[in-house]
Formats: structure tokens, sequence, C-alpha cells
């Protein structure tokens, strides 16, 4: 047991979950949550939101290069974390607290947050900030999440993969995958919301970069766009210090179980679910769906 201690001290720093109005998130962020709910926002501000492991990180470095007109240099100016801060997250070290770094920074910053639609800050739609959402399909963003889960010592411990996927389905991970998705989908008509899907960008990144860069008010030339679609590259980013999260120390991602970007395909569910699993996800999947008709995509 003494070993174990010695071999794996970090395991303690796994945080519980509390609820914010029904929702599920890290203790940390529950405790600081009054400067949250306060933050305020300015109308040059650019929020980047998703459900965890959604491309959030590949939608933050496409939008730093297009404000940076594809400045490579600039671009890894600091590292992801840093340059566009995560509104939510709180840590005693405050280059890793989000919402520290966004209380010292002026506009415009870009923003990342993984609330659901109900929980973004007042001042953000009374201010009118632009808000670019991006969606992943079920399986695969429930399989991306859990070996997250596994290597992000922070996270409460995920367990077996069955247990998991049941979580999953009953909004035990950051809230319920369903509610988050058709949240900002319902509202993307009344508000400044870019809706984007995770398989629609692998399908074709230059067909959604230049969305992303027309719904900023950035004139971006053709060869600018396939610039920024060459230096945001799962292989490219991969390899970028500033964009894979290789700066979090050991103690916090624990890269030997899993990469913080690990694959990045469409259709991984494939190589995690069993057929039984399968079965029971769609069923599950077809009742909590059935009010809205989001074109999600499984396999490209």
């Amino acid at each position: 047991m003494a070993n174990n201690d010695q071999t794996k001290p970090e395991l303690r720093t796994r945080s519980s979950l509390k609820e914010i109005q029904g929702i599920p998130l890290l203790e940390p962020i529950v405790t600081n949550w009054d400067r949250v709910e306060k933050f305020k926002a300015f109308p040059e501000d650019l929020l980047i939101a998703t459900y965890p492991k959604a491309g959030t990180t590949w939608t933050q470095e496409i939008v730093d290069l297009i404000l940076n007109h594809g400045d490579a240099d600039q671009a890894r100016r600091a590292p992801t974390h840093v340059r566009m801060p995560f509104l939510e997250m709180t840590a005693p070290n405050p280059t890793l607290s989000g919402i520290t770094q966004l209380e010292k920074m002026g506009p415009p910053r870009v923003i990342k947050t993984h609330l659901p639609i109900q929980l973004v800050p007042k001042t953000f739609w009374d201010a009118g900030c632009k808000i670019i959402y991006v969606a992943r399909n079920a399986k695969d963003n429930v399989v991306s999440y859990f070996h997250f889960d596994r290597m992000n010592l922070v996270q409460p411990e995920p367990g077996p993969w069955p247990q998991y996927l049941h979580k999953f389905m009953k909004g035990q991970w950051w809230g319920s995958w369903y509610e988050h998705v058709k949240g900002y989908w319902r509202e993307r008509e009344n508000k400044p919301i870019l809706y984007l899907f995770f398989e629609d960008m692998k399908k074709d990144p230059a067909k959604e970069i230049r969305r992303i860069s027309e719904f900023l008010g950035q004139n971006t030339s053709d060869q600018l766009i396939d610039n920024i679609m060459q230096m945001t590259t799962f292989a490219a980013m991969r390899e970028n210090p500033m964009a894979n999260y290789s700066t979090i120390p050991e103690t916090i991602f624990d890269r030997q179980a899993s990469e913080f970007l690990r694959k990045g395909e469409v259709g991984d569910w494939k190589n995690h679910f069993s057929s039984q699993e399968n079965k029971v996800f769609e069923e599950h999947y077809n009742t909590m769906m059935a009010d809205v008709d989001i074109p999600f995509c499984f396999s490209v």
C-alpha cells in the first residue's frame, strides 16, 4: 500500500462533483461559482462553447490563427489555455485558473467554456458577444471524454467503461450531453451563435474555417485558409507544444493513461461500444433526441 502511495500520489488531487442548478461540475468550480456568475463580458469578447472533448482546442487554434492572420509565431506565443482561458476553471496556480487570467485581461478576449447555455453568465448575452458552439456526435464524444478522464487527475475517477457510459447517458459528467447540444441549437436563431459540427470540420475543414472567419468578420483569403487548415491538422497540433497541453504538469495529466490529443477521429466509438451497448445507447439516444432534429453524423 505504501508503494502505491509513493508511485501515484497524484490520485489525491481528483475532485468530486457538486451541482449548480442541477448540473454536476467540479467542486472547485462550484466553490468559486460566484466569480463565474458575476464575470463581466464585453461586446468584443468571443466565447467558444462546447461539451467537453468535442473539438474545443481545435476550434480555439483555428480562431486564434484567423484573428492573427495566420501568424504561426503569434499563435505560439503561449499555451492554448493561457491565450484563450477556460472561463469556469479555477485552480490555486493562477496560470491554470481561467477565471483568474480573464479577470486580469481586457477585451477583446477569446474565452473557452463547457457550461450549458443556461449557466453562461448573463453579461455575455447583455453584451451581445458572439459565440461559436461546436458539437460532436455523442458516441465519439463519450469515448473521448472517457480517455480524457482517465488521464486528467483533477477529474473524478472514471471507473470502467460500461459504468462510465451509463453515467454519461444519465448526464452525470458535466451535465447532460443531450441538453447541452440542444440548448445551444435552440438558441442559434435568436442569439449570435455559430453552430458547428466536429464531423463537418473533419470532412471539409476549409469550408468550416471559412464559416468561422466570416462569422468573425474577417476577410480571409483562400491561401490563408489553406495555411490555417495545414497548421491545425491533428498531426500538426499534436506536435505543437503550445496546442497539445504538454505544458500541463504530469501531476495533473497522466500521459501514460492517454494523450490529451488522442485520436481526433470520427467513428472511433466502434472500437469501444459492444453490440449490446450500442443497441441500448441508440434506443436511449433516439428517445432523448426525439424533440429536435440536429443532423449528427456518426461516421465519415
